[in-house]
C-alpha cells in the first residue's frame, strides 16, 4: 500500500506531517555526487536512500547506495553527467527497480536527460523542471525576477559587452570599481572584479562570449545566505547564515564559497527582519512564476549600514543545505526540506507558515553551527595513498586530532573540541587544484565578528589535512585524463 492509495486525511500542521513521513512508504531518492547537501534527510523520511557516486562512508551508512563496479562512461562535465551515469547504471536499476516501481527522485543538479532517465524508471522528479530551474539560475534572469519582487540588488547595469570601452559607456553611472556576473557558473568561477583595463583582459573572452552579463557596482560588503521554500500555504524561511567566502585556507578560487555558520547573534534584527521579508518577497514571486520548493539565496551586506542586496539564486537545494537542516530550530518542528517534499507527494495539508517563520526568527529557536568545505588549495596534482575516514575527530591540548568514533550524524559532535568530518577524497583519488577534500561540521563560531577565520578553524583545517598523505604521480596520461575528467566542476 502506498501514500497515494491510504487515503489520509488532510493533515493539520506540523505533528501530522511528521508522522506522515515517518510512515511513508514510498520510495524517495537523492541522487547526487555524495549525500552531505542532504545528509541526515533519511532519519525524517522512511524508506529514503541515498544513491552516490562517491562513497562517503566506506559501506558504513545504512542508507547510501554506491555502485561496486565503475563501467565505462563519457568524461564527466558536470554533476548531470555523474548523475545520469548512475541512473544507467545496471547496480542502480536493478537496486531502484528491487524497491518498487514508484518513487520519487530529488537531485543537486539535473537536466533534462536526467528527466527521461528518472521518467523509465518510475521515478518522479521532486523539483521544478529543469528547463524552469535553468532559467531561473540565470544570474541575469534572477535580477530581473527580484525587481518584479521588490527587492533591491545592488546597482547594477544588464548587457552585452563587446570592449573594456563599451563597458565604461554602458555603466558609467556605476564608477569604476565593478563587479562582472556571467549567466552561470560556480561561485568564484564566474564572478570578476574588474577596475581597469589588465583585469578586464583577463576575462574578456568570458565576458564577451556571453549575450548578456550583470554589471554591478562593487561594494565593500559581508556574505550571507538563507535558505527558504516555496509552498501552497506561503513561504517558510529559514535564519539568516554568515558566508564564508575566499579563505585561501579553503579554497583557490577568489570569491568562493567555502562554509557558512548559523548562529543566534549572527546579524543585528534590523538585518535579519530585512532578509526575511525580502526572502518571502522573492519566495511569492518565484511561486507566481510557476516555482514551487527549496531555494537559497544569498545576500550581500553592505559594510557600515544595514543595507542588504540580493547575491544570487540558487533553485535547488545546496552546500548550506545541510547547515539549515539540521540545526535546532529545524529539529523543534521539521526540516525545511520536510516542506520542500510534501509539495511533491500529492497530499493535502494545511500549515500555518507566518507561525513557524516567527519560531525560527528567535534566538532561542537557533545553536550555533559552522561548516568548513576544505579544498585542495595548491596547483599540484598529487596522488592519495591515506584518507581519513568519515566520523566524529576530536582535537586534543596539543591540537592534534584523533579519531574518536564512526557516525553518520553531525549532532553527534558533543562539544567545540569534536568536529564531524564527511570525506570526499579517497585513497586512490587524485588532489588537484580545486578538489573538494571534505567538509568539516563544528559546533561553534569559525569566524570572529570581523569575518576573519578564527584560530580554532585553522587549526582544524591544518589538522585534517595532515591526516593526508599523497605523492607526485609523475607524467602518467591516465592521470592527466583522470584529473582532468573530474577537475572541471565542484562535486557539491
Amino acid at each position: 500500500m502506498t501514500n497515494n492509495t491510504r487515503n489520509i486525511p488532510t493533515l493539520k500542521g506540523i505533528s501530522d506531517i511528521r508522522r506522515f513521513f515517518y510512515t511513508n512508504e514510498i520510495p524517495i531518492y537523492f541522487i547526487s555526487a555524495t549525500n552531505f547537501n542532504l545528509l541526515g534527510a533519511d532519519e525524517w523520511v522512511k524508506g529514503f536512500k541515498f544513491i552516490c557516486y562517491i562513497e562517503c562512508f566506506d559501506g558504513k551508512h545504512p542508507n547510501v547506495f554506491s555502485p561496486k563496479e565503475e563501467l565505462p562512461h563519457e568524461e564527466f562535465q558536470s554533476i548531470e553527467d555523474i548523475n545520469n551515469y548512475l541512473l544507467e547504471h545496471k547496480e542502480v536499476v536493478d537496486y531502484i527497480r528491487k524497491r518498487g516501481d514508484k518513487g520519487k527522485a530529488l537531485f543537486l543538479m539535473f537536466n533534462d536527460h536526467t528527466e527521461e532517465l528518472a521518467k523509465s524508471l518510475g521515478l518522479e522528479v521532486a523539483f521544478p523542471s529543469a528547463e524552469m530551474r535553468t532559467h531561473m539560475d540565470n544570474k541575469v534572469n534572477t535580477n530581473r525576477i527580484a525587481e518584479k519582487a521588490g527587492v533591491p540588488c545592488v546597482p547594477n547595469v544588464l548587457t552585452k559587452v563587446d570592449s573594456y570601452e563599451h563597458l565604461g559607456e554602458v555603466s558609467k553611472h556605476l564608477g569604476t570599481d565593478l563587479v562582472i556576473q556571467t549567466p552561470f557558473g560556480d561561485s568564484g568561477h564566474t564572478t570578476f572584479f574588474i577596475s581597469d583595463e589588465e583585469e578586464y583582459n583577463k576575462y574578456k573572452d568570458e565576458i564577451e562570449s556571453e549575450s548578456e552579463v550583470k554589471v554591478m557596482k562593487r561594494i565593500s560588503c559581508f556574505g550571507s545566505a538563507i535558505e527558504a521554500c516555496v509552498t501552497q500555504h506561503g513561504t517558510i524561511v529559514a535564519p539568516l547564515m554568515t558566508e564564508l567566502v575566499g579563505f585561501k585556507e579553503l579554497t583557490p578560487y577568489k570569491g568562493g564559497w567555502c562554509g557558512n555558520e548559523i548562529f543566534p547573534q549572527a546579524f543585528n534584527e534590523t538585518i535579519r527582519t530585512k532578509a526575511r521579508e525580502y526572502t518571502q518577497l522573492f519566495g511569492n514571486q518565484l511561486r507566481k512564476e510557476g516555482y514551487k520548493g527549496y531555494f537559497e539565496l544569498d545576500f550581500l551586506i553592505e559594510e557600515g549600514t544595514d543595507e542588504i542586496y540580493l547575491g544570487e539564486l540558487n533553485p535547488r537545494v545546496t552546500g548550506a543545505s545541510s547547515i539549515t537542516n539540521h540545526a535546532v530550530f529545524a529539529l523543534a518542528d521539521a526540516p525545511l526540506f520536510i516542506f520542500h517534499l510534501l509539495e511533491y507527494m500529492n497530499q493535502p495539508y494545511e500549515l500555518d507558515v507566518d507561525a513557524i517563520n516567527t519560531r525560527w526568527f528567535s534566538d532561542i529557536n537557533i545553536d550555533s553551527w559552522g561548516q568548513l568545505v576544505i579544498k585542495h588549495t595548491e596547483d599540484t596534482v598529487e596522488y592519495v595513498t591515506q584518507a581519513p575516514r568519515s566520523g566524529i575527530y576530536r582535537m586534543d591540548e596539543n591540537g592534534c586530532i584523533y579519531f574518536d568514533r564512526m557516525d553518520t550524524h553531525r549532532r553527534a559532535v558533543e562539544s567545540e573540541r569534536e568536529a564531524f568530518f564527511l570525506r570526499i577524497t579517497r585513497v586512490g583519488d587524485y588532489f588537484y587544484e580545486g578538489a573538494d577534500i571534505g567538509i568539516l561540521v563544528m559546533r561553534g563560531r569559525l569566524m570572529t565578528d570581523d569575518f576573519q577565520l578564527r584560530d580554532r578553524a585553522q587549526s582544524w583545517i591544518h589538522a585534517i589535512k595532515s591526516l593526508y598523505k599523497s605523492k607526485i604521480p609523475g607524467n602518467d596520461p591516465y592521470v592527466q585524463e583522470r584529473v582532468a575528467e573530474i577537475g572541471g566542476f565542484k562535486m557539491m
